[in-house]
């Protein structure tokens, strides 16, 4: 009884899978093939043994005994005792563990391929759809989409292509899992680092992503080259290259607007479309008060606030909205009572005393 040892060498050479890997595991699955065929009781154990240069297969039966506070096993006996009709288990065992390790060397290449890809962006194909998650095909795996990581409304039909955006990668014993989201914040940076050679480059940086999934995204963008206008060089010619952005996040509306350690005026940047009037920093230095002509207020709120909310989450200030009209009532009572208080002050006293 021989195992073919040039195919293993073969295999460690085309697989990267390690010959005495190979050889020991072949072992320990010969040794317990024999065990089975001769329905050995539990006092009886085995060891199998190759030869390397020929392949020739010796098995070895083994009287133990266990130890059963330790569990500790000692061999009290040994002798050779290789089945004649060993052959074709031997080889139908052999044949099965090489298919497992070859298994097991291609999750283990799966894994190392994408454990170093969390938060790159992946395209596959939408194949299956349930109420866990959405299968992706990428290729030689599987990617994950669970429901938390979708966009509210947003269609899968089954075939469509995708992108999404690696946040996990799992190592299981069947495969490596690899779970994947549409609504993550990184997408959007990833999908305009596709479209804007001058973000690879680094000649323009993604400062900071605010994003509402399937409704509304704010990205602040700043240059590191004064003739490179950052805003310009994501919205492209004619709007070319944000437009991509949008129709892979199918129809997701993108502000761009520019980056400043200024924070008065990045706070009224970030409330783009809304023409700000001016921004008071308040005294502890995490709110901006923003005064908006009267007819620009609604726009600066946006819809439900949420024009309000994603530049405040751009910006990392909490900013409250003020119009001119609402301002000056506010003011209103607090200018009165000073009057008030400056026409007591100046009665005379020859009033006072009548």
């Amino acid at each position: 009884m021989k195992i073919p040892m040039d195919s293993l060498r073969e295999l460690e050479r085309e697989r990267g899978i390690s010959f005495d890997t190979l050889v020991e595991a072949i072992e320990k699955a010969l040794a317990s093939a024999y065990l089975k065929v001769t329905n050995a009781d539990e006092s009886m154990a085995a060891r199998a043994v190759i030869e390397p240069d020929t392949g020739d297969v010796t098995v070895y039966a083994q009287e133990v005994e266990v130890d059963p506070d330790t569990e500790e096993i000692t061999v009290l006996k040994e002798w050779e005792d290789t089945p004649q009709d060993f052959g074709r288990i031997a080889a139908q065992t052999a044949k099965q563990v090489i298919l497992q390790r070859l298994r097991e060397a291609e999750r283990d290449i799966t894994f190392g391929e994408y454990e170093g890809r969390v938060g790159d962006i992946v395209t596959g194909i939408v194949e299956q759809k349930d109420q866990r998650y959405t299968i992706l095909n990428l290729g030689k795996t599987e990617a994950r989409l669970p429901p938390h990581e979708q966009i509210p409304h947003e269609r899968y039909d089954h075939g469509a292509r995708l992108k999404a955006y690696i946040v996990d990668v799992r190592k299981t014993a069947r495969e490596p899992q690899i779970v994947v989201s549409r609504t993550h914040p990184g997408l959007i940076k990833r999908l305009f680092e596709l479209e804007v050679p001058e973000i690879l480059d680094n000649v323009v940086e993604i400062k900071g992503v605010a994003r509402e999934p399937g409704h509304r995204s704010k990205i602040a963008v700043h240059s590191n080259d004064r003739n490179v206008d950052p805003v310009g060089a994501c919205v492209g010619a004619k709007g070319s290259r944000v437009r991509m952005v949008m129709n892979e996040l199918r129809g997701e509306k993108i502000d761009i607007i520019k980056w400043t350690e200024d924070k008065q005026e990045f706070v009224a940047n970030a409330l783009s479309p809304a023409k700000v009037k001016e921004v008071v920093l308040q005294d502890d230095g995490e709110t901006a008060l923003v005064i908006v002509p009267d007819y620009q207020l609604s726009l600066a709120i946006g819809k439900e606030g949420q024009n309000a909310r994603l530049a405040a989450r751009l910006t990392g200030m909490r900013v409250d909205i003020k119009s001119e009209s609402q301002l000056k009532q506010e003011s209103a009572p607090s200018e009165s009572a000073q009057e008030e208080e400056a026409s007591e002050s100046q009665a005379s006293p020859e009033g006072s005393e009548a």
